[in-house]
């Protein structure tokens, strides 16, 4: 196990109606003028936003709302959203979603005082310095709500990447299940691959000796398998619903990577899926990471046996690469069962394109990707092939 440091100050408030709370929790944190940013207009039509708002007038609260939040966010939004809040005088952002209206209002919270451009910090620049962050999720899906990170597309390179910091993981989260009761099975399934493949990135690790973190890996893959289908085939389930939210928050608020490292190279290739194709992200990463762990299986066969056996069930056998192969399949018919896809064709992404999708990958530089296996563009052009 590596030395790490882990912390983790995100107050969480979950369960039923916790969402009218809102104004309560931003006062608590010192917010004066709040941003309100939320994506479609769902959270209008099931109230939610009428809600929240409410309660940030009760609490004596100033606010402006912001709507149109794209689901994969792209970079003409937030440097609009990062003026908007400037002119406000906005100083606490709150953002009403899943993981792109967070990752948005993080990517604003970096930029409202910072003098250069937000992009810097998703070219590789560190975040030091945000507008405090809060949350109302509506998607069990991206981790964000506890997690420093953020992703964002630059429109104009086509370039999906990530920036962190931890002044960016939300000063609190509101998780209330009965938010994701309106939401369509493709989208419950798409936040089910994603988290799933939160774990995945930090379980395949070539650090040795991670007993605990492993184990968390396993039960929280096990528990996200078992309610899966709860969510897909009664959109009301509460209790499935809830396992599933908090599922999510703790495959990416890094519990799950502490003491290891972490691999991230599928999250990488899936990004362009989504900045070229505009597949959403759990699809995406659908595709991706059956692809990659095909490729990769024998740089350690022995822990892919594990999972498969752990989570998948696959039979103890003497032929470990057989036990691995096979908990890829078992992960494969799995994601078609919830009814994700598992190949680029299913994203409508042509042959032709995975030039272009290597070259993005590596854009603005770098010579490999990931950790696990450290892929090379040859590698990232046989993994995408890999996914036709």
């Amino acid at each position: 196990m590596d030395n790490f440091t882990f912390k983790s100050p995100t107050q969480f408030i979950f369960g039923r109606g916790t969402h009218a709370q809102a104004g309560k929790y931003a006062a608590r944190c010192g917010a004066k003028k709040v941003m309100v940013l939320y994506g479609g207009g769902s959270v209008i039509t099931n109230g939610v936003l009428q809600t929240v708002v409410e309660s940030l007038d009760a609490a004596g609260l100033d606010f402006i709302v912001a709507g149109g939040v794209q689901p994969n966010p792209v970079s003409s939004y937030v440097y609009q959203a990062i003026e908007a809040a400037r002119e406000e005088k906005v100083d606490f952002m709150l953002a009403v979603g899943g993981g792109s209206v967070i990752d948005t209002a993080k990517a604003v919270a970096a930029g409202v005082p910072y003098d250069g451009d937000f992009l810097d910090f998703y070219r590789g620049k560190g975040v030091k310095e945000a507008l405090p962050v809060g949350v109302v999720l509506t998607i069990a899906a991206a981790g964000s709500e506890g997690s420093p990170n953020t992703v964002i597309t630059d429109e104009e390179t086509k370039i999906k990447k990530g920036a962190t910091g931890e002044c960016l993981r939300p000063q609190f989260a509101i998780l209330n299940p009965e938010l994701t009761f309106t939401l369509s099975a493709y989208q419950s399934a798409c936040g089910i691959s994603d988290m799933m493949a939160h774990i995945f990135e930090r379980y395949f690790t070539k650090t040795k000796d991670n007993a605990v973190t492993d184990r968390i890996c396993e039960g929280l893959l096990l528990a996200i398998t078992e309610k899966a289908m709860d969510v897909i085939i009664d959109r009301e389930d509460y209790e499935a619903q809830a396992a599933i939210m908090w599922a999510g928050m703790l495959a990416h608020n890094n519990i799950c990577g502490v003491g290891r490292e972490q691999d991230w190279g599928s999250h990488a290739l899936a990004h362009q899926l989504s900045a070229l194709f505009d597949a959403a992200h759990g699809a995406a990463l659908a595709v991706v990471f059956p692809a990659w762990m095909k490729y990769v299986v024998d740089e350690d066969v022995e822990l892919f046996a594990r999972i498969a056996h752990n989570v998948w069930g696959v039979a103890m056998s003497d032929d470990k690469k057989q036990m691995a192969l096979d908990g890829i399949a078992a992960y494969e018919k799995f994601l078609r069962g919830i009814g994700m896809p598992t190949n680029l064709a299913q994203l409508d992404v042509p042959e032709e394109a995975i030039p272009q999708l290597v070259e993005l990958a590596f854009a603005p530089g770098g010579s490999t990707i990931g950790y696990f296996k450290k892929l090379t563009p040859a590698d990232v052009e046989a993994v995408y092939r890999l996914a036709l």
